[in-house]
């Protein structure tokens, strides 16, 4: 596979020389970009297996990098933030960051994070088989790793991928939080339950034509959530 290739889009040099510094002992190839523009730019002019994301950079700030990086690509994000509250980190998962980290933070913590996504994607990536799911009108091609809806292709992030993935394996069954979170993140889960709360709302917002009232990926009470082919006839638990 070769080795993989690590961005870190920080202002403050030490700690990105430092980040730098321990992912290149474990054998990444890793390359700093110090603001937001300059980070962007390098992000979609060239093939890295993720991005180390600072929130606070000067001019661009890294929520603003993460919402235009992902008009155009899908590489995974790992947000890198002083801000601990809740707000802060649900508005970057909002914005596709695959996971986040808080400073400070302990580094074996971060190259746990780094290739707990690295993982993920590389298993998703990897499948050679070209595999089809449908569900009514979806569609996901999973060698592909595309997804339509009808006519429309769905732009998803690798964990919006993964979960509509598992959704769509068993359709119109209500599946647990927990089941959701094992299968997409695969044991390697550093959040609440919160974090697939946020990634589900994303998927509706792309798939409903009423994320309010959704029609595919319905709320079970208690449970978790099922999905469904709208027109089924049946009526569904929404929330």
């Amino acid at each position: 596979m070769g080795e993989r290739k690590i961005l870190i889009i920080e202002d403050e040099k030490p700690l990105a020389e430092a980040l730098a510094y321990s992912l290149g002992r474990e054998g990444y190839l890793v390359d700093i970009s110090g603001d937001g523009e300059t980070g962007l730019r390098r992000a979609l002019e060239e093939d890295f297996d993720l991005i180390l994301l600072d929130l606070m950079l000067p001019g661009l700030d890294g929520l603003e990098v993460c919402r235009e990086l992902r008009k155009e690509k899908d590489t995974p994000i790992i947000v890198i933030t002083a801000r601990d509250s809740d707000v802060d980190k649900v508005v970057g998962l909002e914005l596709g960051a695959d996971d986040y980290i808080t400073k400070p933070f302990n580094p074996r913590e971060l190259l746990a994070r780094v290739k707990a996504v690295l993982r993920r994607t590389a298993r998703g990536r990897n499948d050679i088989e070209r595999e089809i799911l449908k569900v009514g009108e979806l569609l996901m091609d999973r060698a592909r790793h595309e997804v339509w809806l009808a006519d429309r292709q769905i732009p998803l992030s690798p964990i919006e991928f993964r979960l509509l993935e598992s959704l769509m394996e068993r359709p119109g069954r209500a599946l647990s939080r927990n089941y959701l979170i094992s299968r997409v993140w695969e044991g390697d889960f550093y959040g609440t339950p919160k974090v697939l709360d946020v990634h589900i709302r994303k998927l509706r917002e792309k798939l409903e034509e009423n994320p309010s009232k959704p029609r595919w990926i319905v709320t079970v009470r208690g449970v978790g959530y099922r999905l469904e082919a709208p027109g089924s006839g049946e009526q569904p638990y929404t929330g």
